[in-house]
């Protein structure tokens, strides 16, 4: 590798204060206030950078409703979030290797704060995507941030711990945003979401501007055909998250301009690998992400994040079709987050080179066994009876971010820390795209069985059968006070029934979502387990010494 270029004299600094890499903070000694202070900051930052989407997905219906959107617009809005996130961080390494990290997040979270205070004046469609884009962008600094922060909590022995816990900050964004919702929305309309974002935004800008981080190395790394990559790159990853976000509501092979999208999608992305191959210093690593390891594990990223949708789209959606809103939610959503903490705080307090897979392996578990618990709900069924599931699913979800980075980012150091790079967009598209991915092919999943079973319900509904007559005239008297055309209320009191039957064969719908996920992590949990065994047999191979002679030793 080429002598990096430095751009500015580094401090003389102590060998337990060098960063560990161009771009990072160095680590010098701080007071125990300081400390704390770089832990708040962190925290801030943290969920600064995704709780403005998640209120956002949260309170997707009602924000439709009062910008008079259709439910296509609105899938544009965590859309735009989700194209500008995973973009960004094709540069966001880079950038903070030779300007430095604050400046990204000022230059972010300055950009966001001011389209999130313009689009309360101006509001509309077009706005409201220019915010959610911005978020995005913020989101790819701050999520980096409160990891630098959190590391500058704790001393250098702890730095496993503190990446956990900085990893895992992001993670609280969701069921916040489902616990404060109810009281924001009760005192004004989408506006208080906005405004409550914009001042998170100002909070965490001026937090990053008076405590800053400790200087690092600052190196030349940007090429100008890395400008080129990100040209091609960005706009082939919008399209991709265009095409999840907008399929199931134009349904994926009735509307020919997404299959348009894919083939750009396509085109693009290829020819800039093509370039990144040929490069001597690739922006991205392509012979690194063809390895049998690399592969593995994005695959692994990609199922496991596949695995939370269970709680993100299958309770929620089940929830939501039996009429369940924030104000019903909100309890389950505080085991959730009680849950999330759990699962992060064990992974710390466990972390280390022995446990990463058992951690792994043992958020797999968990994330099964909770599908596995919801499957056979009922109409019957309220938040309530799925705290239990849901905790452990918010347990699992809690502890296995923090090995997974390890495991990748170790994986690599060892082609050598220009990889970094690639490693950090591979894991944005996993768990950014992966999770926009889970809930689209859910959502594709569970309509296509909803169809299935409401066809077949709504086809034995037959007036001449003794149940259903009894149950039709039950439907009736509902009716008799209101309406005294008996034929009007007969055909009444059958549409209800129908619309009862679609009810439950909605409700049986998101019973086969559970079942399989709960198969996906069974078989996701087979194969982790065959892997590890492997590596480990293998491991134990290459340490035993030969107990034979080596040719030619002397007798």
């Amino acid at each position: 590798m080429a002598t990096p270029q430095y751009l500015k004299p580094n401090p003389n600094w102590d060998e337990h204060e060098k960063p560990s890499f161009p771009g990072s903070a160095s680590m010098p000694w701080h007071l125990p206030h300081t400390r704390l202070a770089y832990a708040f900051i962190a925290v801030l930052v943290g969920i600064t950078g995704g709780l403005g989407n998640a209120l956002v997905s949260v309170n997707l219906p009602a924000i439709q409703g009062s910008l008079g959107l259709t439910p296509a617009e609105g899938a544009w809005l965590p859309a735009a979030y989700i194209m500008a996130n995973v973009t960004a961080n094709l540069l966001v390494y880079k950038f903070r290797q030779q300007f430095g990290m604050r400046a990204f997040a000022e230059i972010g979270l300055s950009l966001y704060t001011l389209l999130t205070l313009l689009h309360l004046v101006v509001g509309g469609f077009e706005m409201a995507v220019l915010v959610r884009a911005a978020s995005g962008l913020a989101g790819a600094a701050t999520s980096t941030l409160a990891i630098l922060y959190m590391l500058q909590a704790a001393p250098k022995q702890y730095t496993g711990k503190m990446l956990v816990l900085g990893v895992g900050i992001a993670q609280l964004a969701t069921p916040l945003a489902w616990l404060i919702s109810p009281s924001l929305l009760e005192l004004g309309r989408w506006h208080n979401l906005y405004l409550f974002e914009a001042g998170l935004a100002l909070l965490s800008l001026a937090a990053v501007v008076v405590l800053k981080l400790p200087p690092g190395e600052h190196v030349k790394v940007f090429e100008k055909l890395d400008f080129l990559t990100f040209a091609l790159m960005a706009p082939a990853v919008a399209m991709i998250v265009a095409v999840l976000a907008q399929g199931y509501m134009h349904w994926w092979f009735d509307t020919r301009w997404l299959g348009y999208l894919l083939v750009a999608a396509v085109v693009l992305l290829s020819v800039a690998l093509f370039i990144e191959h040929h490069r001597s210093n690739p922006l991205v690593q392509t012979r690194w992400l063809m390895m049998a390891p690399t592969l593995r594990f994005l695959i692994g990223a990609l199922i496991i994040r596949f695995l939370t949708a269970e709680q993100s789209y299958g309770v929620v959606g089940m929830l939501r079709s039996l009429g369940m809103g924030p104000d019903q939610m909100q309890p389950l959503f505080a085991i959730i987050l009680a849950g999330i903490l759990c699962g992060i705080a064990a992974s710390a307090l466990a972390f280390g080179p022995k446990t990463l897979i058992p951690q792994l392996l043992l958020s797999i578990v968990l994330l099964g066994l909770a599908a596995g618990l919801d499957y056979g709900r009922t109409s019957l069924d309220r938040p309530q009876d799925f705290m239990v599931s849901q905790f452990m699913a918010a347990a699992g979800a809690g502890m296995f971010m923090g090995p997974l980075i390890m495991i990748g980012a170790m994986q690599a150091l060892k082609y050598g820390a220009d990889h970094l790079v690639t490693f950090s967009v591979m894991l944005a598209v996993t768990q950014s795209m992966g999770g926009f991915m889970g809930s689209a092919l859910l959502s594709t999943y569970q309509l296509h069985r909803e169809h299935t079973y409401s066809t077949d319900m709504v086809a034995h509904i037959n007036p001449a059968d003794a149940v259903v007559g009894a149950r039709l005239r039950q439907q009736q008297q509902i009716y008799q006070s209101t309406l005294t055309d008996p034929v009007l209320r007969s055909a009444t009191g059958l549409a209800q029934m129908a619309q009862l039957s679609r009810r439950e064969a909605n409700v049986r719908a998101f019973n086969d979502v559970f079942a399989l996920c709960s198969a996906a992590a069974l078989l996701f949990l087979i194969w982790s387990l065959a892997l590890a065994i492997r590596a480990a047999s293998l491991a134990k191979k290459a340490s035993t010494p030969s107990t034979q002679a080596p040719s030619g030793a002397a007798l």
